[in-house]
């Protein structure tokens, strides 16, 4: 374990330094422990879910890699949810996807109920976490034709609204129960591999349906509602129904939050630079980060300058308390507990830096036109002692600080994980 007394030294000389500069480390910390992840569980089991023994496959959802130890049964899944929870400082949110209800395959997804997530209900309220929702519209035998809400056949599009109808009940449902608003976020594959020749006819679709399954206005201090966008998929590279511009447009009119997925835009867009515009005509948004390498948008977040970027947008334009971060990554080839920790504490040692910032100097100095010193102080900052804060921190949440964790993760891994037989 890391020396308790040399870390506290450590972090009073950085907080020495940083109030040389204006900044409260002391205000940055108990900040950053108010700001909650939501973990998304798809990542224990590479998106398979528990509708049937073999898993889910297909639908433009794959994780690559065979690592040995995945979570094969919701007590596996939420036994390693625990052990990572227990290595990230602080108190955090589940994010459950809809196939992870546990009704033994009997329930189709039109027919799910609050009923059949009670074992996760149960075992969030046990374990003081809030929980956030998603519908699965995706690897199903009504999504095969790569349509769902936007289908021209009524039967499978009906059979999505309802499925979408349930999805709000159920996180309505959990918000209830848990005393903490569920945002229950909606996301569909739909869209063309190739050139379409119509793209208005599944758009129109695509509203009606949204308008049917957000018809019943539920309280939102049990439910907030989310549209997720994405530029192309696996199998609709040339045209998404679900766009950016199609979903900002929805979410403006009848005030839901927009889901921002990092990997979801061309690789030369920054969600970074479209928070402060979305949030001037939303109340709360949601970002989904992950971390997108030319076609694939899912990898473990790391601490990137993007990653960064968006902290810093959180913070400097004040929207920490209206922005609600989930994570969005799944990756088959490394220990997946150990994707959970790296990523979600990536996600919030970006967060302390920018709480760290002396933003007020900072403006300061742009609205003098003193861009000298803004860059000056913005490169300075780079090689301010943040780590020191960052262990001291964890250390005050009773984690491992440094790579102690990944110790933690590796006797797990013999003692639990290594004994699954795949």
């Amino acid at each position: 374990m890391s020396d308790i007394t040399g870390i506290e030294k450590a972090y009073e000389a950085a907080r020495q330094r940083y109030a040389e500069l204006g900044v409260d480390t002391e205000k940055a910390i108990g900040r950053l422990s108010k700001t909650a992840i939501s973990l998304h569980c798809w990542q224990g089991d590479d998106v398979g879910g528990f509708e049937t023994s073999e898993g889910l496959s297909g639908g433009g959802i794959v994780a690559t890699g065979a690592y040995p130890g995945k979570a094969r049964t919701p007590d596996e899944l939420r036994e390693d949810i625990e052990k990572a929870m227990s290595l990230i400082p602080g108190k955090h949110r589940l994010n459950l996807h809809a196939m992870y209800a546990e009704t033994a395959g009997k329930v189709d997804r039109n027919e799910l109920a609050a009923e059949h997530f009670t074992t996760w209900i149960d075992w969030a309220k046990g374990n003081g976490l809030g929980m956030d929702f998603n519908g699965t519209f995706f690897s199903h035998p009504k999504a095969e034709s790569g349509f769902t809400l936007s289908s021209a056949d009524e039967a499978v599009r009906r059979f999505w609204v309802e499925h979408g109808i349930a999805c709000r009940k159920i996180g309505a449902a959990m918000g209830k129960e848990l005393g903490t608003a569920c945002v229950t976020n909606l996301w569909i594959p739909d869209g063309y591999k190739d050139i379409p020749a119509d793209r208005k006819g599944p758009r129109q679709r695509l509203r009606k349906s949204l308008d049917e399954i957000f018809a019943e206005k539920i309280d939102r201090n049990c439910l907030l509602d989310a549209v997720e966008s994405k530029l192309f998929g696996i199998g609709s590279e040339c045209y998404v129904v679900g766009s950016h511009e199609f979903y900002l447009g929805y979410a403006i009119r009848n005030n839901i939050l927009l889901c921002l997925d990092t990997g979801h835009f061309h690789p030369t867009e920054v969600v970074s630079d479209k928070i402060s515009s979305v949030m001037e005509f939303l109340d709360q948004i949601l970002l989904h980060v992950s971390r997108g390498v030319r076609w694939d948008s899912d990898h473990v977040v790391i601490l990137s300058d993007e990653l960064r970027a968006i902290a810093e947008e959180l913070v400097r334009g004040d929207y920490l308390e209206k922005v609600h971060i989930g994570l969005d990554f799944f990756d088959a080839s490394i220990n997946r507990v150990a994707a959970w920790v790296i990523g979600t504490r990536c996600m919030l040692k970006a967060l302390l830096i920018a709480l760290l910032e002396p933003a007020d100097k900072l403006r300061a100095f742009e609205q003098d036109g003193d861009f000298t010193s803004r860059l000056a102080m913005l490169e300075e900052l780079k090689t301010m002692p943040f780590g020191a804060v960052w262990d001291y921190y964890c250390t005050k949440k009773d984690v491992p600080t440094g790579p102690d964790w990944l110790k933690e993760v590796r006797d797990y891994e013999t003692k639990v994980t290594n004994l699954r037989q795949s």
